[in-house]
C-alpha cells in the first residue's frame, strides 16, 4: 500500500527552513512506530533536512538531478513511476514522507493518508501541504496521541 504520512499545522504549514516548525515527541514516536520495517520515500530537501537514513527502513530519495551524496542505505530514484515499479518487489508499505512536491507527485497514487493535526499556526512557515490534496479521501478512523489527533483517510473509490 502507498501511504502518505504528514503532520500539518492549522494553517497547512508542514515546514520552516527545511525542518519541522514544532516538536511533539508523541508524533515523532508515532511516525517511527508506523514506518519502521517499511519503505520511506522523500524528496531531496527532506533527505537533506534529516541528514541520515532513517534506521530499520528502506530509504528512497527522489531527485531528478541525482545530486544526492551516495549512501549504502539509500536508494536514489528519479520519479514516482520508478518508486511504483520498485514497490511491487518490496515487502511492507511504502510511506511518502514529503516534502510538498513529493506529496504532489504521488497525489493520484496514494491509497491512504495518516495526517497528524498540529494545533498551532506557523506564521513564518515556508512549506505548506498542497491544497486539495486530501479531497479524494474520507476519514476512516482517528487516533489520539497525547492531545494530538491523527486522522487515517482512505481514498474514496473511483477518485483518482
Amino acid at each position: 500500500m502507498i501511504i502518505g504520512i504528514v503532520a500539518v499545522a492549522r494553517d497547512m504549514a508542514i515546514g520552516r527552513d527545511g525542518k519541522l516548525p514544532w516538536h511533539y515527541p508523541s508524533d515523532l514516536k508515532f511516525f517511527k512506530r508506523t514506518t519502521v520495517r517499511n519503505t520511506v520515500v522523500m524528496g531531496s530537501n527532506t533527505w537533506r533536512s534529516i541528514g541520515k537514513p532513517l534506521p530499520d527502513r528502506l530509504n528512497i530519495v527522489l531527485s531528478r538531478s541525482a545530486n544526492i551524496e551516495s549512501h549504502p542505505d539509500v536508494v536514489c530514484l528519479r520519479s514516482a513511476g520508478e518508486v511504483i515499479s520498485l514497490s511491487q518487489y518490496l515487502s511492507g508499505d511504502v510511506f511518502i514522507i514529503g516534502g510538498a512536491r513529493v506529496f504532489k507527485s504521488f497525489a493520484n497514487i496514494i491509497d491512504e493518508w495518516l495526517v497528524t493535526d498540529i494545533p498551532i499556526d506557523v506564521p513564518d512557515a515556508d512549506t505548506f501541504m498542497p491544497p486539495d490534496l486530501l479531497k479524494a479521501f474520507t476519514l476512516s478512523e482517528c487516533e489520539d496521541l497525547d492531545g494530538l489527533s491523527v486522522r487515517r483517510l482512505r481514498r474514496i473509490k473511483d477518485q483518482v
